[in-house]
Formats: C-alpha cells, structure tokens, sequence
C-alpha cells in the first residue's frame, strides 16, 4: 500500500471519528439540556433560559421536546408575551407544544385568548388530548360559555375521552358551575371508576351551588362506596355547616377524628373559620391551638373570625402575636385589621395598619386601598386623608370610587360627592347598585329634586332601575325631596318590591308630616304580598304616635304580637314612643321591660315619655339606672335629661349633668344642649350664669338662644338685659317679629306700656317695609 493511500485512509478515519465524537457530544449536550430544563420547569427557575442560546448555535433549535421544555419555562418564569413570541418561532409543533401555551393563557387568566389557541389549534389539524380539554373548559367556566363547553364535551366524546377521570372531574366542576347540577350528578353517575377526587369534585360543586344537603348526601355516599376522603373533601365539607347548622359541622369534625384525617394547616383553618361562622368562637380558638403550626391563612381566619364576633380587642393582640411569631400577614390579613378600624372608629390604629401596609409593598394592591379609602372617610373627621389616599391609586374601580362619593356623603360634602361621581363616568368607570344608591342620598339629602330626576335617567338608560337596591333608593330620594308623587311613580314601575321600599316610603311621609298617608302604605304594601317587618312596623307606630291614633296604634301591637315582631328591638322603641306620647306611662313601661336587650333609643324613649308626661324624677331615675346598668348615653339622652331638668326647676342637677357629658362620656355639647341650659339657668333667675354661657360657648349664637334668654328676662324682668339679648337677635335677623313681641312684653311687664307699644308699632313698621 501506498503512502498516499495511507495517509488518505488516515484523514477519512480521523474524520469519521471526529464526526462521530461529535454525534456523542450533541447526544450529550441534548440530554444535560432535557434535565436542565426539566429541573427548571419543575422549580420555576429563571436560569433554565440559559440553554436557549447553545441551543441554537448548535443548531438544535428544531427540537421538540426541548422547544417544549422552554416554551414551558418562558411562561412561567417571563410571561405570556415571550411565552407566545416563542411559541409562534417555532418551527414545529405538537400538542403538547398548543397546551403548553394553551394552559398558560389559562393560568394568566386570559381566556378569550386561551379559546382563540384552541380554535387555532383545530384547524392546524392538531388532535388536543386530556390537557388540552381540561384547560379549555376552565377558560368556558371562567368566561360563562356554556354552549362552547357543551362542543368541547360532545368532542372529548367522539375522540373517547367520556372516561378519563381528569376530565370527568373538569365537566363535573363545569356543569355545576352553570347551574346544571343535574346534568353534573348524571355524568357523575355515569363515570366507570370514581376517585376521592372525583367524588371531592362532585361533592364541591354540590356545596358552591347551594345545595348543602345533597352535597352532605354525597359525602355519604363516598364513604358507603369504601371511597376515603382526603383532607381537601374535609375542607370542603366544612363549609357546609354555615348553612344547615353547627351539629353537621361537629358530625363532620368527628367523622374526621374517628378516620384518623391528620390535622393539618389546611383542615385546621377550615375548622376555624366553620367554628367561627358559626359563633362558636371559644371552640375556633381552642382548635386553632390543637397543633402549634400556623401560617398567614390561619392566623388571617382567626383575626377575622375575633372581629365577626365584636371581640376586637382579641383581634388585634391576636394580629400583634402573629408578627411577633416572625409571619407576615398577607393583603386578607390587612382587609381585616382594616374593618376592625372602621367597627371601632380608631383612626390611630388605622394609621398603624397603614405604615405596615406600606412597608408591605401593598399599598398598590386595589382592594387593600378600597379599604384604605373606607377605613380613612369612616374614621377620620376630614375627608383628605381618604382623598390623598385614593388620588395616589393607579386604577381604581367601582369600589375605590363608591368609598370615596359614601365618604363625601358623610362628612356632609354633598355637591363633591356628585361631582365625583360624573368624574367617574368621564374616566369609564361604570357604578354599580352601591353606587347609584349612594349618591341617590346625596340627592335626597340635598332635597334635590332636579339632580334626583338627572340621576334617574341615566339610571333608566342603563337599566339599572330594575336593581330593587337603586329603585329603592330612588323611592327615598324623591320622597325625602318632597316629590311624593315621583316617589309613588317609581314604586308602581318596580319588578318587585320588599319591605324596604315602602319602610323608606313611610319613614320620609313621617318626616314631612303626612302621617296619614304613611298609615295607607300599609294598605298597598299587604296589597303587593310584601309582609311587614321590624323596621317598617316602626315607622307605621310612629305614623300612629303623630296623629294621635292610639287605637291604629294598639291595632299594630296586636299585629306585633301575633306576627312574632314584638321581640323586634325598633317595634319595642317605636311603642314606647306611642305610650309615652299618649300619657300612657304603664303601657310605656311595660314595653321597655319586654325588650330583652334594650338599646340607647329605647332608654331615651323611656325617659323622654316619663319627663314629657311630668315624671320628672322618674326619668332621671330611668337615666340613673341606664348608666348603672353599663349603656353609654348619646346626644339625645343628655337633651332629654336636661330638658327634664328645665321643667323640674333643677338648674343644679342642669348643670351637673352637662358638665358630665364630656368629662365622663365623651360626648361633645352641641348648640342645643347650650339652648337648653341657658333656659333652664333663664327660668332660675339666673340670668348672669346664662349670659356667661351664651357669650363663652364654642358656637356662634343663633336666634333661638337669644330668644329664650329673652323670654326668661321677661319672667324675672331684667331690661337692660332683655334690650341687649333682642339688639343682637335683630343684628341676625331684623326682620324676625318675635324679638319685637318678646321686647314689649317684657316693657309691659315692667310697666313700661309706652316703650311697649312703641316696639309693637316699630314691628308694623318693618313688616309694612317688608311687604312693600
């Protein structure tokens, strides 16, 4: 053999083996990038993009199974942007190549899209499978597409799907959903092999549709099936008892005990919060100490459960231990700690949870802000906290805005509440029931009949007149504007009515004076099929008390009685009102007593009652024994008291008593209890006292001040200072006749008839001037 011929035969060996160590080293390189990127997937890790770019200098970029494995990772760790702008360079697809990025629509929540994949999917020719199916009902449950979920099952059929168990459970969950419940148990039925997650499936969707005791059937069933369930069928049954009472709950819990089912963080958070929906928080407590694990949900469940239940101060010790045992609490956490804020009014709390909010990182989150605006008009007494709070959010929505127009409502800004809400129709932002209602109050507090009648069409326009909430609020707006007729119009053009809508109807007749009319809302709501509840049998007793009707007035006790609404603690007031106002003090008396729990209003019913019908000491004995017996008095009380006070000739019990209403409760004097103290200070003679209030007091004075002041100078006839108290109520008002009259009264009194009949021609003067 020749040298050239060896030396050729040489280059083609060390080329072939060069080739060949290359195959290998691919083959290699194929496999650490299959691991790789497996790992990743499996652990959500950013760094399995890595292998991307070798991959395509080494031209493996045709490669399936790890275009796969990337296109997975992209979507989970980059988004769907780069998921899809990979998706559509790939070369080749299969169906795992359309799920992958079919399911990653899904999971992001946008399901049109997931859809519009699908669509696509099909007519590329591609056959979906298992996966692919169960990701597109949940985009058909999360959209409401019924009728595209009813092709997909009759297409799982043909393709002979019908008995895979993960997609029995994904048609289960499906049907359930759109109220099919039915259809949901016959294909249930109709499933060849059921596994605790089928049946876990089944007895959910029975359970979220309201059908508590067909789910609990169920749960039966399983166990008769020798089919155990795990801890999540636990989970879910225990949101049963809510429903259908506290001995299932426990039936539940024991079953669980008697299984061996571990007590897990899961488990144990479902019996909290079963426990404590249940009001039974003792035994919520206890099980939450059963095992020293707790996470945020826990912690979140036993927070929230303290408050339902008004322990508050528990709440917040509870909210203090858990970030001192090192958790941290989650945007649910910061929602509770935020109602409790509201329930109590603390303001100081509320600007702790805020700062922890900030530091957080959730101060962006829209829902912990909605409850920031809330927390901030309720507790505050200026509005700019919840107004800073609210311009400082990236995109609020309807609840954002409802917090703060319900905000303006209650500080009194009625005009910003209005404006407000045109800002958020300009910006898109379409209101909800909550919404019109709420400005509906603005209008009615505005007695606005004309902002009222704009406001109701628009809501005509969108329909929203058939939201019973908006037409009763409607109802309340004209009437409380005066505008009954308009009130009754709506009523009459209602789809349905409720207690409410008439409760609100007679409650602004009340007010205007129309008692009468008031009374025949009853005739027209018993008319409608609508009973009569706690709430309007009050106003209907009020309506009785005005016009002096006892016998309408004992008719409705009677109705009371009978109809189980006598234990109603507003009915129970509303008759202590009518006895009293009718002199009928036992009768009064005997009602108090039947309220078990009585309130502040029926406290100051009773005392109102006994002083109005010359029970003086008995009503400040009732006052006596209303603080006794641990009820904080209110505004109202003190006037009642010292209004009993002025007709008793107490003017040292007057002034003990209102010097009380700060100092021992709290409760700031406004200028009626002012008024009502100078009177009673005017009518003991003791003028100078008077005046000293009248000139010292936090309050401008107005003319009714002036005017009792006045009235008490003519009693005790002091001219000099009678003169001065009716200069300044004409320096309000000049042309008010009653500082004229009051003025030559007193000048006759005194024996002053020139001055007297002077006065009284200066007053036909002016009303001459006037008419003029």
């Amino acid at each position: 053999m020749s040298l050239m011929t060896l030396t050729k035969t040489e280059m083609i060996c060390k080329t072939a083996t060069t080739f060949i160590n290359r195959a290998e080293l691919l083959h290699c390189f194929e496999d650490i990038c299959s691991k790789i990127a497996s790992l990743c997937n499996s652990k959500s890790l950013k760094q399995g993009i890595c292998i991307h770019t070798p991959i395509i200098k080494l031209g493996l970029q045709d490669h399936l199974y790890l275009n796969n494995n990337l296109l997975t990772l992209y979507a989970k760790c980059y988004g769907l942007d780069h998921a899809r702008h990979f998706f559509d360079e790939m070369p080749y697809r299969d169906v795992v190549s359309w799920t992958g990025i079919l399911s990653a629509y899904t999971k992001h929540e946008q399901h049109a899209e997931a859809l519009d994949v699908f669509d696509s999917m099909i007519i590329s020719g591609e056959c979906p499978n298992a996966f692919t199916f169960s990701s597109v009902l949940s985009s058909c449950f999360a959209l409401g597409e019924f009728s595209y979920g009813r092709r997909i099952h009759a297409s799982l059929i043909k393709l002979g799907f019908e008995s895979n168990q993960i997609l029995g459970c994904s048609l289960v969950r499906f049907y359930s959903w759109f109220d099919s419940t039915e259809v949901a148990c016959k294909f249930f039925s109709s499933m060849e092999s059921k596994d605790v997650v089928s049946w876990t499936t089944m007895i959910a969707s029975c359970l979220q549709g309201g059908k508590w005791t067909q789910g609990l059937r169920l749960y039966k069933s399983m166990l008769n099936a020798q089919v155990f369930p795990n801890e999540i069928t636990f989970v879910k049954l225990l949101a049963a008892p809510c429903f259908v009472g506290l001995h299932y709950g426990k039936l539940v819990h024991g079953n669980m005990i008697v299984l061996g089912v571990e007590l897990n963080l899961a488990v144990k958070t479902a019996l909290v919060d079963m426990y404590s929906r249940c009001r039974r928080i003792e035994d919520a407590v206890k099980v939450s100490k059963l095992t020293p694990e707790y996470d945020v949900s826990l912690w979140t469940v036993v927070i929230s459960a303290l408050a339902q239940n008004m322990k508050f101060d528990e709440a917040v010790a509870a909210f203090h231990e858990m970030e001192i045992s090192g958790i941290l609490a989650n945007n649910v956490t910061y929602l509770s700690m935020l109602s409790i804020c509201i329930s109590i009014l603390s303001l100081d709390l509320g600007t702790q949870i805020h700062c922890k909010v900030v530091r957080s990182g959730l101060e962006n989150d829209v829902a912990v802000g909605n409850a920031l605006v809330d927390m901030y008009m309720k507790c505050s007494s200026a509005v700019e906290y919840g107004l800073r709070i609210f311009r400082g959010m990236e995109s609020p929505n309807v609840i954002s805005w409802t917090s703060l127009i319900s905000g303006f409502v209650e500080h009194g800004f009625l005009e910003d509440s209005l404006n407000s809400y045109m800002e958020m129709t300009a910006v898109g932002v379409q209101p909800n029931s909550v919404t019109l209602s709420v400005v509906l109050r603005a209008c009615s507090r505005l007695k606005s009949r004309v902002q009222t009648s704009k406001l109701h069409a628009c809501i005509v326009k969108t329909n929203s007149d058939q939201d019973i909430v908006v037409g009763n609020a409607l109802v309340d707006a004209y009437a409380g504007s005066g505008s009954v007729d308009d009130a009754w119009l709506v009523v009459r053009y209602m789809n349905r009515t409720d207690a409410i809508t008439y409760t609100c109807l007679a409650t602004r007749l009340n007010q205007i004076g129309n008692h009468e009319l008031a009374l025949d809302v009853i005739n027209i709501m018993l008319n409608d099929d609508v009973k009569i509840d706690g709430f309007s049998l009050a106003c209907f007793l009020s309506a009785s008390a005005g016009l002096g009707r006892i016998e309408a007035g004992k008719q409705l006790h009677c109705y009371s009685v009978k109809s189980g609404l006598s234990f109603c603690i507003s009915a129970a007031n509303a008759l202590i009102d009518l006895y009293g106002k009718h002199g009928l003090i036992h009768k009064a008396r005997r009602a108090f007593a039947e309220i078990i729990e009585p309130d502040v209003v029926s406290w100051n019913g009773l005392i109102s009652g006994l002083a109005m019908n010359g029970h003086i000491y008995s009503a400040l004995s009732a006052f006596d024994d209303m603080r006794l017996t641990g009820y904080k008095p209110d505004a109202f009380t003190f006037l009642l008291v010292l209004s009993a006070c002025r007709h008793g000739g107490l003017p040292d019990l007057g002034l003990q008593y209102f010097d009380s209403m700060k100092e021992m409760y709290g409760v700031e004097p406004q200028l009626d209890h002012y008024t009502c103290l100078v009177n009673i200070l005017g009518q003991a003679g003791r003028l100078e006292e008077a005046m000293d209030i009248l000139d010292t007091m936090p309050f401008k004075p107005d003319a009714l001040i002036y005017k009792t002041l006045l009235a008490a100078c003519r009693i005790h006839r002091n001219v000099p200072l009678g003169e001065d108290l009716a200069r300044r109520g004409l320096e309000l008002n000049p042309s008010d006749p009653a500082f004229y009259g009051l003025l030559a009264k007193l000048y006759d009194v005194c024996g002053r008839f020139d001055l007297g009949e002077q006065t009284r021609r200066s007053m036909q003067d002016k009303a001459l001037l006037n008419t003029g």
